[in-house]
C-alpha cells in the first residue's frame, strides 16, 4: 500500500494543483468578466431606454405659421438639417394665435424636446413659452422673430435694421423724390418695427429735406394680404392715386399693393419693395411689375437654428456676432446679412443661390 501511494503520489499532486490552479483562474475570470459584462449591460440599458447620452435628440419646433411660402421653406430646411445632424424635429403651426402657440408649445415641452425654436406670434406673448420651458429645463431660440421681455436664450436671424435700409434705399433709387406709401408688417411682431427703423434710417432725412412725403402709414394686422390690399387701396383714394412710392416690408404685402395699383392702371409705373424672394414676387420683379425683393437665404438661417440647437441642447458654446435688447435682456444674437434682388441682379443672387430655377422665374417673361 504504500509503494502504491508513493508509486502515485506525484499524479494525485499534479492532479490536486491542477484542480486547485483552474479554481482560481476560474473565478478570477467570473469576477472580473462579471464587471465587465455589468458595465456592458449597464450601457446597453442606459441605451435601450433612451438614456441622456445615447437617446436621439429632439428639437421642438414652435411656428407663427405655415401659410406663407417661405415658411414652408423653412420647415423643410430645419428639419432636414436636424435630421442630417441626428436629431428629430418636431414641428407645430399655430396659425397666427396665441393661445394655440403657447399650448403648442407646452406640448412640445411635455414631449420631451431638448431644445426649442420659436417663431413667435405675438413677440410679447411668446414671453410665456420661454418661461414654461426655463421651468422644464429647456432652453429657447428665437427664430427670425426676437421674443421680447423675456429671458430667451438666443436669437438667429437677418439684419432686419439691414433689411428696411436696403428697401429703402432701392425704392428712393428709383424715386428719390414724391409721395410715399409706408405698408408695415405686423405690429406684434418686433421684426416689422426693426424693418421700420430701417426704412427710416434712409427716408427720414429725406422727409426732413423736403424731398419725400409719406402721405400713407400702416401697420398690416398678422402679416394678412388682404389687410394690406384695403390699405393700399386707403391710400390711392385718400391721394387721388397720386403715389410715387410704395415701401411693403415683405412680398405678401407687396402683390396686395401691386392687386390694388393694377386695379388703377398703375402696376409697373410705380415702385414697390418686398421681402422674402418669393416666386411670385420674383416673377413679379422679373415682370417689372415689383421693384425688389430682399433676399434672405432662409436655407442658411434654418440649418444655422438647427445647428446651434443641437450644440445647446448639449452644453456645448455658441458663438454669436451681436446682441439685441428685447426689453429686458440682451439677447446673445446670430444675424445674417440679406441682399437685395432686382430685375438687374435676380440671375446673380436667387437664381444663382439655387433658391428658385430660372425657368420658374421667367416663366411669364417673353
Amino acid at each position: 500500500m504504500k509503494k502504491t501511494w508513493r508509486r502515485f503520489a506525484p499524479l494525485f499532486l499534479a492532479l490536486a494543483f491542477a484542480l486547485v490552479f483552474s479554481a482560481c483562474t476560474t473565478g478570477t475570470s467570473q469576477t472580473n468578466g462579471g464587471n465587465a459584462e455589468a458595465g456592458e449591460t449597464v450601457d446597453h440599458k442606459t441605451e435601450s431606454s433612451g438614456g441622456k447620452d445615447s437617446k436621439k435628440m429632439k428639437i421642438g419646433f414652435s411656428m407663427d405659421t405655415l401659410q406663407e411660402e417661405r415658411w414652408q421653406r423653412d420647415r423643410d430646411y430645419l428639419v432636414a438639417k436636424g435630421e442630417e445632424l441626428g436629431a428629430e424635429v418636431l414641428v407645430q403651426s399655430a396659425n397666427s394665435d396665441d393661445a394655440k402657440q403657447i399650448a403648442q408649445a407646452e406640448n412640445l415641452i411635455s414631449q420631451g424636446v431638448d431644445i426649442l425654436i420659436v417663431v413667435p406670434h405675438n413677440a410679447d406673448a411668446a414671453a410665456a413659452i420661454v418661461e414654461k420651458a426655463h421651468a422644464a429645463g429647456i432652453k429657447v431660440i428665437a427664430y427670425d422673430r426676437l421674443i421680447t421681455n423675456s429671458d430667451v436664450d438666443l436669437y438667429v436671424s437677418f439684419d432686419s435694421v439691414l433689411i428696411g435700409e436696403l428697401q429703402a434705399k432701392t425704392v428712393v433709387e428709383k424715386a428719390p423724390k414724391g409721395k410715399y406709401v409706408l405698408i408695415g408688417g405686423a405690429d406684434t411682431d418686433y421684426a416689422a418695427h426693426l424693418y421700420k427703423k430701417g426704412q427710416m434710417n434712409i427716408l427720414q432725412p429725406l422727409v426732413d429735406k423736403g424731398d419725400i412725403q409719406i402721405v400713407y402709414d400702416q401697420w398690416t394686422k398678422d402679416w394678412n394680404p388682404a389687410v394690406a390690399l384695403a390699405n393700399m387701396e386707403n391710400a390711392l383714394t385718400a391721394n387721388n392715386n397720386q403715389i410715387d412710392a410704395v415701401i411693403a416690408t415683405n412680398d405678401g404685402t407687396a402683390g396686395a399693393v401691386i392687386q390694388a395699383l393694377a386695379a388703377q392702371n398703375l402696376a409697373g409705373k410705380i415702385p414697390v419693395s418686398g421681402l422674402d424672394a418669393e416666386l411670385a414676387a420674383c416673377q413679379r420683379v422679373v415682370e417689372g411689375t415689383q421693384l425688389m425683393t430682399v433676399y434672405t437665404s432662409i436655407k442658411d438661417m434654418a440649418e444655422t437654428a438647427a445647428e446651434v440647437a443641437v450644440k445647446m441642447a448639449r452644453g456645448e458654446q455658441v458663438e454669436t456676432n451681436a446682441t439685441e435688447n428685447n426689453g429686458k435682456i440682451d439677447v446673445p444674437t446670430i444675424l445674417l446679412e440679406p441682399v437685395a434682388a432686382t430685375k438687374e441682379t435676380m440671375d446673380a443672387t436667387v437664381i444663382a443661390e439655387g433658391f428658385h430655377k430660372r425657368e420658374d422665374v421667367y416663366k411669364n417673361v417673353k
